[in-house]
């Protein structure tokens, strides 16, 4: 399954880099350009995928959607990295206090739905790239948190652990020397399952009209947009973009079952 959702997640990446170099070639139509073409156009040579309500090109707008998800779901879990390891490792490794005023903040985002706690977020920092990347990385941040400070918790009672602070290492030197590299081996696990579902959250936002500008081609506002046209028998406006969308979600759900699976067995390999 890794390798599935590799070369799925690559495919990806190679259709979000070359679009844009395409757009400005000329190659590609103006994603946002639909005057001149007809409106709910099905499926031809001019246009492979139809053309939507406003007459853009639908094929257009949903490969520049896998550039515009991929940014907004990497930098939403790159920030989520970013904040909830290191809170996680020093909540579990100090204690105390600390420990339970971080547990109680996280537990408590850990239990509002994800889509809600999106939506609220979304709604007021508004529309945009960094600010759904921001809304979408507090739904994440207490995941991270609480992966890694059950496991700092177990490994800061390891004999290395206590060698070093018998030999005068302070803590910082401790989580970043010799805690890290211990609690960081399921993380990778974790951000691409986040990442699957992070693309399904940001598609809800966007069918919301809470994700993007309208300006920026994205699934989730293709797919509101379509909504009123597919009762009609107009099924391409709602079939590229929810299929795009549906195969990044698979591609990245096969690639962290894999990863799950390789460090469940590189585990059992050690310990045996």
């Amino acid at each position: 399954m890794a390798r599935w959702g590799l070369v799925i997640v690559a495919v990806y990446v190679a259709v979000a880099l070359f679009t844009p170099l395409l757009l400005a070639a000329g190659v590609l139509p103006d994603p946002n350009a639909g005057l001149d073409n007809p409106i709910y156009s099905a499926p031809s040579l001019q246009h492979w995928c139809g053309t939507d309500r406003l007459g853009r090109d639908v094929c257009v707008r949903t490969l520049q959607g896998s550039g515009v998800a991929l940014q907004v779901v990497l930098l939403a879990v790159a920030l989520a990295l970013v904040i909830g390891v290191p809170l996680g490792m020093v909540s579990g490794y100090l204690g105390g206090g600390v420990d339970r005023l971080l547990v109680l903040l996280m537990d408590t985002l850990y239990t509002l739905p994800v889509l809600l706690l999106s939506v609220v977020l979304a709604f007021l920092l508004g529309r945009g790239i960094p600010n759904a990347a921001a809304a979408l990385c507090v739904v994440y941040v207490p995941q991270y948190f609480r992966v890694v400070r059950n496991q700092t918790a177990q490994v800061k009672a390891e004999l290395f652990v206590e060698a070093a602070k018998s030999l005068g290492a302070g803590p910082v030197w401790i989580l970043r020397r010799y805690l890290l590299r211990n609690v960081i081996t399921s993380v990778p696990v974790l951000l691409t399952l986040n990442a699957a579902d992070a693309v399904l959250v940001l598609g809800g936002l966007g069918f919301l009209g809470l994700g993007l500008p309208e300006t920026v081609p994205e699934w989730g506002s293709d797919l509101n947009l379509a909504l009123a046209a597919v009762p009609t028998g107009i099924w391409w406006t709602a079939l590229y973009p929810g299929l795009a969308m549906f195969v990044l979600v698979l591609g990245l759900s096969f690639l962290g079952e894999g990863l799950e699976a390789w460090v469940s067995s590189s585990g059992r390999d050690a310990s045996d």
